[in-house]
Order: structure tokens, then sequence, then C-alpha cells
């Protein structure tokens, strides 16, 4: 079916919403509040199977008192929570509460295929339930589905098994097995902690020093560090996570564990072994298991029809918006990929597409639409290689 044939089909609303997690019911809920209305103004796409976000998917041993940072959704608190249960349940019904008290009709399991040009100046969304036009989008996809594996000499001939984050199954299974788990961020340390007691043996690697940040966190440092997440987004960068610049919290789980030794760290190796992995200096450890805590990049394939990527291969973003694309606003992305993040920038964005929106009617009334819709399509080409 060709674009046109496409859009004919399609629904019309107003607002699209891809992904139900914090950053899209946020978001939603501050559209419902603006006087859009659920399912007829606004749409939200969610692929997952059941409420609770990339919540949903935790291992079980993440239970509702070792998450860090959990921040309540706009206009509906999270209290008297069980902390001895998983997260996953946790989160994932109070996410469907909310869905419910808010009514916000989220259809799922839809994946969305792409997201292109319409006509009219509208973006088509074409999705696995059907295609959407519409005059904005507020993309809310996070990152859970698009683990990072880097790549080393030998991977391929490792015997044992190689595993990710988001693959984590909890502790029990490393029984009595020797486990290399790289990466330096909270999952890493997260996981350690958790395996040790199981493992014959850990080892912790990672590309730089561990940074632990030790006492409280005030506001004006975790301003500085979003700061310094949004620089790079509003350059255009592939964007950071906020905990890369704040440093690692130290917990009393933290000090026992670098105490006793399991979060003693060694430089990341050189190659990997059918046995194991080595380093430069003829160093080997022997493992069973590498477990990558090596982080996620953010789900934007689907926006490839707009080109939206910049050379350095991030969407440029001011605030919320993309700078190629006004009617497109990325929330739970960069800066806002924290829990209270998202809750602003879903604020943020369903502020400035109002704008957006309430402006197009105004050129629309003055004769304007046309050249309007005719400078949204010129866009430079996009660079043919992109991180």
């Amino acid at each position: 079916m060709n674009n046109t044939g496409a859009a004919d089909a399609a629904q019309d609303v107003e607002v699209v919403v891809i992904g139900a997690g914090q950053a899209g019911l946020s978001a939603a809920h501050h559209l419902r509040r603006t006087g859009y209305r659920p399912g007829r103004d606004f749409v939200v796409l969610d692929h997952s199977p059941r409420p609770g976000g990339a919540w949903q998917f935790r291992w079980p041993t993440l239970t509702y008192g070792k998450v860090h940072g959990m921040h309540a959704l706009p206009g509906m608190e999270l209290t008297g929570a069980d902390e001895a249960r998983p997260s996953s349940e946790v989160i994932g019904e109070y996410f469907a509460a909310y869905e419910r008290v808010f009514d916000l009709r989220v259809r799922r399991p839809v994946d969305v295929r792409a997201v292109r040009e319409g006509v009219g100046g509208r973006l088509l969304v074409e999705t696995t339930g059907g295609a959407w036009s519409t005059r904005a989008l507020i993309n809310a996809t996070g990152t859970w589905d698009r683990p990072f594996w880097p790549r080393y000499p030998g991977q391929e001939t490792f015997r044992g098994r190689q595993l990710h984050t988001a693959q984590y199954p909890g502790p029990g299974e490393f029984a009595e097995q020797r486990v290399v788990v790289v990466g330096g961020g909270s999952s890493g340390v997260q996981h350690l902690l958790e395996i040790a007691p199981y493992a014959a043996q850990t080892t912790w690697v990672t590309r730089r020093e561990p940074v632990f940040h030790d006492g409280p966190f005030d506001a004006e440092q975790g301003r500085a560090a979003v700061a310094l997440v949004d620089e790079r987004v509003r350059r255009g960068l592939p964007p950071r996570s906020v905990v890369s610049v704040t440093g690692l919290p130290v917990t009393e789980a933290v000090r026992q564990g670098r105490a006793d030794g399991t979060l003693d760290r060694l430089p990341l190796f050189d190659r990997i072994t059918p046995d194991g992995v080595e380093w430069a200096d003829g160093r080997r450890v022997a493992a069973d298991v590498i477990l990558w805590a090596t982080g996620f990049r953010a789900v934007i394939d689907h926006l490839a029809p707009l080109r939206l990527r910049e050379r350095g291969g991030g969407i440029q973003v001011e605030g919320t918006r993309a700078v190629r694309d006004p009617r497109v606003h990325l929330v739970g992305y960069g800066p806002s990929a924290s829990t209270i993040g998202a809750n602003r920038a879903g604020r943020a964005a369903v502020r400035d597409i109002r704008g957006l929106l309430n402006g197009d009617q105004d050129r629309d009334r003055h004769g304007g639409r046309e050249r309007v819709v005719r400078e949204r399509l010129v866009r430079e080409p996009e660079p043919e290689s992109v991180a």
C-alpha cells in the first residue's frame, strides 16, 4: 500500500503517543488534563503485552524496596506498596490502575512499524494494529527493547553462556559458576551483589574506573547532572544515562561489596577466549558466564523515515521537541529518562504541542498551511551511517 492509500485508511487523531511507560502515561495524563479526549483526540499505543512499561520485564529479585528513585505518576501516588514484592508486580499493578482511573484507553499489544510524512502536513503512524494520521507525535519508547551488546575479538568462540541485563533471570541460575560481569552502571553493581553469594567466582570489568557517590545527592547536583545529559542531545549526540554523570550511589550493600572485594574492578579485557576472557598483558580469567550489563540504546528506528538523526547519531532535541520536526516530541529520552524527568517532560511536551496545534489552526485560517507543510518537507539527507 502506498502512503496515500495508507493515509486514506488511517484514523485521524490530534496526537499519537507511542509507549505506555512512565513517560508515555505522563504525557497521556497531561493531554487529558488539557482537554484532549482519550481514544478520540489522542491515542496511546503500547507494544508490551500488559501495563507496566519496562518494569514488567525486570527480574524477580529486584523487589520494590530495591528500586532507586521510582517517582509517582502525575495525579496519583503509589502508596502502601510492599517493599518485599517484585517491582515488576508492584509497578505493573500501579500502572494498570493509573490507566483505569484516568481512562487512558491504551491499545496493546501494538507494534509501531514506521512514522512517516502523511498528507496535509500530518504524520502517518503505521502499526500492526492499523494506521493513524496525526498532527503531532509523542515518542515515549524508552530503551528496554534495544540492549547494547559490545563486540570483542573471539566472542563467537566462547563456550559458556552470554546474556544481557535484559535477559537477567535472577541470581539462582548462576550457582557454582564463574561469572564475568561487564559494565560500570547500576545494573552491573546490582547483578554482582546478587550473584556473588551463589557463584563460584565473580569478576567485574568496566571500561572506566567506577565513580561512587557517597552521601546525599541534592537538587543542585541533580540539575547539573541532567544539564550534562541535555547538552549532548542538544548537539544531536546519542544520549548518555543520567547515572553516567552522577556516579553510583553508595548503599550499605555497596559498602559491604567494596569491603569484601565483590566490587573490586578490573579494566576491560582485550579478547574473549573459549574458556573466559584475556588481557593484552597475558592475564586470564576463566568464565562459565559473561553477563553484559552494558546498557541500552534509544528505541527510535521507527522514526527513521522522518530523517531526524544528526551526523552525531542522535536526534537533536530542544526541551522535548525534535529540532528537525516540531511535530515530534521525545519524552523519556536523554535528560528526561529518569522517572521524575519523564513526568516533567510529558507536561512540557503537551504544552508545546498545544501551542503548535493552536498555531497551525491560526495559519490555516490565514491561508498559510501550504507554505508550512512545504517547509516541513525540506530536510537534509540522512547520513548513510549513524551510530
